[in-house]
């Protein structure tokens, strides 16, 4: 009886133990400047103070991130320096790219692209190269995909001169839906799990900044224009004032990147995939 007794509770204090010391996991973060400012956060003008990957982080005590985000570049450079980049064997990676390839008018290809490694000339062929490489690294690693977010026009806050408009028009004759439609078929065609930030509803056009301030064409004075009036005016970086002040802050802080409030949304997109 006693040892009966004693089996129970050295059983309970074995599943005590276990929920306080959970198994170490690294996750490995393949991404733009949306992952890379997480680790930047001097770059948004302090506007940020905690990006996604810190966020998922602390939902899961024993994971780690290792982040491989770049700045400005594309699947296809990505794909291009993949066996240079130090991306090491983990447990968990996650491929969060795509706006730059829209923005810099890469062709996506066809699936057939994908499925034949057809090489490095389309959005498709280049995620193939990606995940092929994170497989050698690591077979059962866990592979998630993310898709690129709707954006509106971009002004970075570093340098107004850099700038783009938003996702409401094609660029190159080119929509970035039918970028984010290639990511999630190649998701459903390896069975991997398909972050869709682009069609989730709490990060729609219409919420990503509360306003951009530019000068009225006829009186010269600063409005605040919401979107999708924005689209209408034109901004002229030579001899305006930044469009997006701090109050213009909604889920992005630029157009193009997100807040606090919006890396919380992306984080909480990715925490629920890998709880499942």
């Amino acid at each position: 009886m006693k040892q009966t007794r004693l089996a129970v509770l050295l059983a309970a204090a074995l599943l005590v133990f276990s929920a306080y010391n959970p198994k170490e996991q690294s996750w490995v973060a393949i991404g733009d400047s949306i992952t890379y400012l997480n680790d930047h956060l001097d770059e948004t003008g302090n506007r940020v103070t905690k990006g996604y990957l810190t966020r998922v982080t602390e939902q899961f005590p024993g994971l780690h991130y290792i982040n491989k985000g770049f700045n400005g570049w594309t699947s296809g450079r990505i794909a291009q320096n993949i066996d240079s980049l130090g991306i090491p064997a983990a447990d968990i990676y996650t491929v969060f790219l795509g706006t730059n390839d829209w923005w810099q008018g890469r062709p996506t290809g066809s699936l057939d692209d994908y499925k034949t490694g057809k090489g490095n000339t389309t959005v498709y062929g280049s995620f193939r190269i990606i995940i092929n490489k994170l497989r050698r690294l690591n077979a059962g690693a866990r592979i998630v995909l993310i898709t690129p977010m709707q954006r509106v026009d971009f002004v970075y806050i570093n340098n107004p001169r850099n700038n783009a408009f938003g996702s409401y028009r094609p660029k190159n004759g080119q929509q970035l839906e039918t970028l984010v439609n290639a990511i999630d078929s190649i998701g459903r065609y390896e069975h991997i799990p398909v972050v869709d930030l682009y069609h989730n509803r709490k990060l729609d056009l219409t919420h990503l900044v509360k306003f951009k301030r530019l000068k009225d064409t006829a009186s010269g004075t600063y409005v605040n224009y919401p979107y999708p009036e924005s689209t209408r005016i034109p901004f002229n970086p030579a001899t305006d004032d930044y469009p997006y002040p701090i109050e213009a802050i909604g889920l992005t802080y630029d157009g193009l990147h997100p807040s606090d409030k919006g890396n919380a949304i992306i984080a909480d997109a990715i925490t629920k995939v890998f709880k499942q």
